[in-house]
């Protein structure tokens, strides 16, 4: 083995919101003697040990929760895909929003062939960085479900095998010798950068997965021997894997050889029909989690957050799939009839399948998966209802991670059904409110009866659910029962703080335990009080508009500051993990801490307003800057905080053209080119992704009456065909069979007429052919995987004349000549090649004025540059927008060197382009190259700069 040199950074050794506060408290020249710093809220989430203490850790596990240092935790998280955003820099602002959005977790797939170009070649560098990744994930006070594979899925390329691993011996994904052989080498170099990242180390990795929904052709010492080889590297945190999709398939991984310590299931219920996102609900089964293992908790290791676009609906239908109304739907009912205490959802960020990362057959560039955060990084509606959920399970995750199914209240409407469950230990209820018909849009109302005297009155609009708390505690508080649902509660300045929410418009009743009648003032909005003294009830009645605010003393209790929202008012508000701190009005709050009398926060705006903190502290600052602030009748800090300056993205013009293709020449020198002597297929010669280029000669017998070839493209591919120069037209290529196992026969049969020839005249033939990229191997089966790319036969019909093959791919081959940027980003065109995609100036080419329309049967490149002078502090992004796809070519786009998409007839719906902020220069110059693929004469219709989001930021 030869691995290439890790580059190691230097770990972070505070947390982030310690060096805030410090930088913060000298900047404004903080004294002591102010006001005490807060207490901490209660049921806060076990904290994961930075890296400057690097305390160990004791991780183990019951029916009920996972268990760190003896205290119960509910994981909350969603995946995150590294290798889909080329920009370590921007890794810390998708997680922080993580984070932001309530969860405490985040899960890790690590993509082998993303790192490995050659057999024995393994890049942890630049945006491949995983030990840096690791250490963001824990200064940004994150745990870590890492899934090393070796098969991923994903919709990338092989499923993230190398491609190289198609032509090792032995059936992948088994316990054959040369797979075997292979995942090992693999395994090593992944588990070494892992394994100090365990929280039994005092890193943040938690749980540690094994392969992938591996349920079809299974091996089950395969699955054994990959778990051994964990624990002898050193891997001592539980082990899991996620089976798909349904409980009853089989195995489970839960007994016999193979079994893991916390078996999962994935689950994705609305199916990724997002072409019907307005009549789909619940395809594909109700969503509950099952238990897998008696003494292990319940893990819902992928539950759907999106959906991939099969049908070419847009990513924008499929969060409209796997909206609001499903999250409220079918995630509140996971929870309360799974009782699952692990949760992680797929995605929570999706990014782009930049170069040629994607698996073909499933996916375009974007992989935005109709997530909570969108491939530019931008906030929606989705994340507004993942902070609604999150903020509550970790509020109540105390109480959450260990309960039982218990009686429901009855309700006396059958069209409205309730489940329930309860904390053996404080008989804090847990009731789920839904209707009995799922798909049902009836607004129905109902009275609860808790069987001990107590009613509520409750009222559900269709598609939706609700966890309604009772007997539940916080702070010094005691909710007897709720009809509004629990958003987060904390203690600021001696007080408590809850937060309820409900529908616009509803009624809502929350009944509070008091032993003597308390004091009650009504600050903001309009609610009517009674006590009864007959079960120390305080109730308040109230209609979910705006925000309600309750000042309650008194009664034996601390005091309570009670906020009454809707949905839409409770999502404005945003809470640090760590410190408790309660904000109001910001875009996004990524932390917060008070020192010496201050509330220090760091956060983002999107325009200027309002931003209120409770809090105890006197003073404010934002991002470093102090903040005047009033104190108002809630207690509250009240100032107002400046939105970002305008940016206005700079018009591209200026492009240059130059033709290339000179391989479609009789008289190309190909002299060093592969002989395809053995096979055609272009893994075969170590080119693997990208484009292919195939000269081949034949003496012309005269019988020739045509020329047949087939080539395996993946799913939007073509070749194209020439022969001694002239352009004959192009094929669609081959793409997986839908047949189980598939079928290569005649995948991509192409007839092309030749020109008339001689009898003894030497003909050229060229070929370019496309290689969107591997098939995924989900069913564990060589023939899918293995699936070769590139021509896989050629005929001359009538003739009995050889045709002699050379083959050209990515400069290099496997040995390659761009490692920064990595295997996937570049193919074998003649540009590429030499560079035309590049930064700096082409040494090459006649470069013209660019002209807008092109040849069939041609491929040319325009080239232009543009400056940036964003403005520091903010965060802008920026994308490439084109017109309607075209229906005579196809494009490839480089920004900087970097391969940020395909664009064009067949390929997709997509029009933006996402430009990953890491790549660009803020500051200066950049530069956009396009190759334009032509297949028949049209038009180009170059791209625009558009600004897709834009925030003051912390």
């Amino acid at each position: 083995m030869h691995p290439l040199v890790t580059r190691r950074h230097a770990r972070p050794r505070r947390a982030l919101a310690a060096l805030l506060a410090l930088a913060a408290a000298a900047c404004l020249g903080l004294v002591s003697g102010a006001p005490a710093p807060e207490r901490a809220p209660e049921a806060r989430p076990q904290p994961v040990a930075r890296a400057d203490a690097r305390t160990a850790h004791t991780v183990s596990y019951d029916r009920h929760s996972l268990i760190v240092d003896g205290e119960r935790v509910l994981l909350q998280g969603a995946e995150f895909h590294y290798f889909r955003l080329p920009s370590p820099d921007t890794w810390r602002d998708v997680l922080e929003k993580y984070k932001a959005a309530g969860f405490n977790t985040v899960s890790l797939y690590f993509h082998w062939g993303y790192h490995s170009p050659k057999r024995g070649v393994y890049d942890f560098s630049g945006v491949r960085d995983v030990d840096r990744l690791l250490d963001v994930v824990e200064d940004v006070g994150l745990y870590a479900v890492v899934r090393p594979g070796p098969y991923i899925n994903a919709e990338t390329s092989g499923g993230g095998l190398p491609a190289w691993l198609k032509t090792v011996e032995g059936r992948a994904r088994s316990s054959d010798a040369g797979y075997t052989a292979a995942y090992r080498e693999w395994l090593t170099e992944i588990n070494r950068i892992i394994v100090p990242h365990q929280v039994t180390r005092g890193g943040p990795v938690v749980l540690y997965n094994v392969e992938n929904e591996y349920a079809q052709n299974t091996d089950a010492q395969y699955m054994q021997d990959l778990q051994d080889l964990a624990h002898a590297q050193g891997v001592d945190v539980p082990v899991t894997h996620n089976q798909c999709c349904q409980a009853s398939w089989t195995p489970h991984w839960a007994e016999g050889l193979g079994a893991v310590d916390i078996p999962g299931l994935d689950d994705y219920p609305q199916s990724f029909e997002c072409q019907n996102a307005d009549t789909v609900w619940g395809p594909w089964g109700d969503g509950i989690t099952r238990r897998l293992k008696a003494d292990a908790p319940v893990y819902a290791a992928e539950y759907q957050g999106g959906a991939i676009d099969l049908n070419n609906a847009g990513y924008e239908a499929c969060r409209k799939l796997t909206g609001p109304a499903y999250m409220k739907y079918f995630y509140k009912s996971n929870l309360i009839r799974s009782g699952a205490t692990l949760f992680s959802y797929y995605m929570g960020f999706g990014g782009t399948n930049w170069g040629y990362l994607a698996q073909p057959n499933d996916v375009y560039t974007s992989y935005d998966y109709g997530a909570m955060i969108t491939e530019d990084r931008q906030l929606t509606e989705k994340y507004d209802e993942f902070k609604l959920q999150s903020h509550f399970l970790r509020a109540a995750a105390g109480q959450l991670a260990k309960t039982d199914e218990a009686a429901a209240p009855a309700s006396d409407n059958p069209a409205l059904e309730t489940a329930a469950r309860v904390n053996p230990d404080t008989g804090a209820r847990f009731t789920l409110l839904r209707h009995a018909d799922p798909p049902a849009t009836t607004d129905d109302s109902a009275v609860l009866d808790y069987g001990d005297g107590r009613t509520l009155p409750v009222r559900l609009d269709g598609r939706d659910a609700k966890v309604l708390l009772s007997d539940y505690a916080f702070g010094g508080q005691r909710l007897a029962l709720s009809s509004s649902e629990l958003m987060t509660h904390t203690s600021a300045g001696g007080r408590d703080v809850a937060l309820l929410y409900g529908r616009e418009g509803e009624a809502g009743r929350t009944v509070l335990e008091y032993g003597s009648r308390p004091g009650v003032e009504v600050l903001d909005g309009a609610a009517d009080v009674s006590y009864a003294r007959e079960g120390d009830a305080l109730t308040l009645d109230y209609v979910h508009e705006d925000l309600t605010r309750v000042r309650i003393t008194g009664g034996g209790r601390p005091p309570l500051l009670l906020l009454l929202g809707t949905d839409a008012t409770a999502a404005e508000f945003w809470q640090d993990a760590e410190s408790g701190l309660l904000v109001r009005g910001t875009a996004l709050l990524r932390d917060g801490a008070v020192r010496g009398g201050t509330a220090l926060l760091r956060a983002d705006t999107e325009r200027a307003g309002e931003v209120e903190v409770f809090t105890g502290a006197g003073r404010l600052a934002v991002n470093g800057d102090r903040v005047p602030v009033r104190r108002t009748a809630s207690g509250s800090l009240l100032g107002s905080l400046p939105g970002p300056r305008a940016v206005e993205p700079p018009e591209l013009t200026g492009w240059r053209a130059a033709a290339e293709a000179p391989e479609a020449r009789p008289d190309f020198d190909d002299s060093r080119w592969r002989a395809a002597d053995r096979t055609l297929h272009a893994d075969d010669h170590g080119f693997h992704h990208g484009s292919l280029w195939y000269r081949g000669r034949f003496t012309a017998t005269g019988a020739e009456t045509g020329l047949k070839l087939n080539a395996i493209t993946g799913r939007r591919g073509i070749y194209q065909v020439w022969a001694d120069g002239r352009y004959l037209g192009s094929a669609q290529g081959g793409v997986q069979a839908d047949s189980d196992p598939p079928v290569n026969e005649d995948p991509g049969p192409g007839a092309f007429t030749l020109p008339d020839t001689a009898p003894g005249e030497e003909v050229v033939v060229a070929v370019l052919v496309q290689n969107m990229g591997h098939n995924d191997d989900w069913i564990a089966d060589d023939t899918r995987f293995k699936q070769p790319r590139g021509l896989v036969r050629a005929e001359l019909p009538g003739s009995a004349a050889d045709i002699a093959w050379r083959i050209q791919g990515t400069r290099g081959g496997e040995d390659l000549a761009d490692t920064e940027r990595g295997p996937f980003n570049n193919g074998g065109l003649y540009g590429e090649r030499h560079g035309w995609h590049l930064p700096q100036a082409p040494a090459s080419g006649d470069w013209r004025r660019s002209r807008p329309d092109v040849e069939g049967g041609t491929v040319t490149w325009y080239r232009t540059s543009f400056r940036l002078g964003l403005p520091h502090g903010q965060d802008t992004a920026l994308a490439l927008r084109f017109g309607e796809p075209p229906a005579g070519h196809r494009l490839l786009m480089y920004v900087n060197g970097w391969n940020v998409g395909q664009y064009g007839a067949g390929i997709g719906p997509q029009r933006d382009f996402t430009l990953p902020a890491g790549l660009l220069r803020d500051d200066g110059r950049n530069t956009v190259a396009l190759a334009v693929v032509a297949e028949d004469d049209s038009a180009v219709r170059l791209p625009s700069l558009v600004v897709k989001g834009n925030h003051r930021t912390g």
